[in-house]
């Protein structure tokens, strides 16, 4: 072909084929070049005939062309037609070919795929409505099985084995619920009315009815002879023991469980005994700071004290006997369990024993007690210093005879022997109780220092 430029030609060609060609500022100049810009009425048809110059040129450059290479432009477009359609011959079969095959897989695989995914998605709602269901019919049964355990508590019996029971039964329930995770057991199941209703109507009463009762065993717990008539039989005590078990596993069990817990305790165990130790200490530290004021009546208190201390001795030897119960979230989240129910009340408490901890607890509440009734002064801070070594010797008495176990409760312990001290020992003087008592010298000597210490 020719080159568009063998000839001559006025036209810059550089211009107009330049990526930053402008085509308002290129007329913008066009006309300030024919004209005045101080014209008021500007001459456009120069500038336009111009312009339309410029185009026919380049319209005589394009035939002229064109005229010159028609041949080679002729050859080159026969040239490229035959090929075209011979590419088109050669891919015309293999395009109907991936049509037959793309016909094929989308009625063979495709549609199959779409009948497939969809019977998968019926499948996947079928087994998750079945798991749903199974979960909603065990939750029924154990909350069946619930009120029927209830009923056992209830009933004339008073079976105190119930109580743990039922309290194994609401664990079950719990670890269902508490299974939110997708796929879990308890997935979806907080959705269901009749899950809802049935912890509203079922779980929740019985669980507080549970609680109170297990609290009120616990509470009434003793061994002791003094806070009754006469002595409980053998019968008696194990019977009381047992009530006690019982109630403190139910506590042990039922104690909240969140879920997922890096650490768990037995809450309500816990309370449960500290209230009862909170209560021993309140009405023992009131009933001395009122016989401390009259002294006639010194005797008979320090006797409950002593019987209210023997109760916590008998208590510990409970606790220190009784193993925990096993906890599904302890299995979960493989958490150590404690030796035995005692450990964790100790750990709470922070002291080595419950009865130290009882004296000496004792002891820092009832110095300013015995330090107001010297400061008053009268009759009873008069009598109570005259009676300065009787009060020390009384006190120490109550502390030895408290930190000994009941006859009925040493007689249910191995050889009838406790922290030391055997039965004959009991029966005996003050002196050969004190002797085998050797060991809480550190209480005797707080609790008497606690009242004599301020009588000098």
């Amino acid at each position: 072909m020719a080159e568009p430029n063998d000839q001559s030609s006025y036209i810059d060609y550089e211009t107009f084929l330049a990526p930053e060609f402008d085509v308002a500022g290129f007329a913008n100049t066009l006309v300030l070049s024919t004209n005045d810009p101080n014209d008021a009425p500007l001459d456009l048809a120069t500038p336009l005939s111009r312009v339309l110059f410029d185009i026919q040129e380049v319209d005589s450059h394009i035939d002229l062309l064109t005229a010159r290479s028609a041949v080679p432009l002729l050859t080159h477009t026969k040239t490229q037609t035959e090929a075209s359609a011979r590419i088109l011959a050669d891919v015309g079969p293999q395009l109907s070919s991936l049509n037959d095959s793309y016909a094929q897989l989308e009625a063979k695989v495709i549609q199959r795929y779409a009948e497939a995914d969809e019977v998968r998605q019926v499948a996947l709602r079928l087994w998750e409505a079945t798991r749903l269901g199974r979960s909603i019919g065990r939750c029924l049964q154990l909350g069946r099985q619930l009120e029927v355990q209830n009923t056992e508590l209830l009933g004339d019996k008073d079976d105190h084995r119930a109580l743990v029971r039922c309290a194994h039964t609401i664990l079950s329930l719990r670890e269902v619920l508490q299974q939110k995770t997708p796929g879990a057991e308890g997935h979806g199941l907080d959705r269901i009315d009749a899950i809802q209703a049935l912890q509203n109507t079922v779980v929740a009463p019985v669980e507080k009815t549970l609680r109170e009762s297990a609290e009120r065993y616990v509470r009434e717990f003793s061994l002791s002879a003094a806070s009754s008539l006469r002595e409980l039989t053998f019968a008696q005590a194990e019977d009381a023991k047992a009530r006690t078990v019982s109630a403190l596993t139910t506590l042990y069990l039922l104690s909240p469980s969140p879920f997922p817990a890096p650490s768990w305790t037995p809450a309500f165990m816990l309370q449960a005994l500290e209230l009862y130790l909170r209560a021993a200490l309140q009405s023992s530290l009131a009933a001395l700071a009122r016989s401390l004021a009259a002294l006639p009546t010194l005797d008979r208190t320090l006797s409950e004290v002593s019987a209210r201390c023997q109760n916590i001795v008998a208590l510990q030897q409970v606790l220190s006997q009784t193993k925990p119960p096993s906890h599904p979230l302890q299995e979960l989240m493989a958490l150590e369990s404690p030796g035995t129910l005692l450990h964790p009340l100790l750990a709470k408490l922070e002291t080595g024993s419950l009865p130290g901890y009882f004296w000496r607890t004792l002891a820092g509440h009832l110095s300013p007690r015995v330090q107001d009734i010297i400061t008053r002064g009268g009759v009873s801070a008069r009598t109570l210093r005259s009676n300065r070594t009787n009060v020390g010797d009384s006190i120490r008495e109550c502390v030895i005879k408290g930190m000994q176990a009941t006859s009925t409760a040493t007689s249910a312990t191995s050889g009838g022997v406790v922290n030391g001290t055997s039965k004959a020992s009991v029966k005996n003087g003050t002196s050969e109780s004190a002797a085998a008592n050797g060991s809480w010298d550190r209480e005797i000597a707080v609790m008497v220092a606690s009242v004599v210490n301020h009588l000098r």
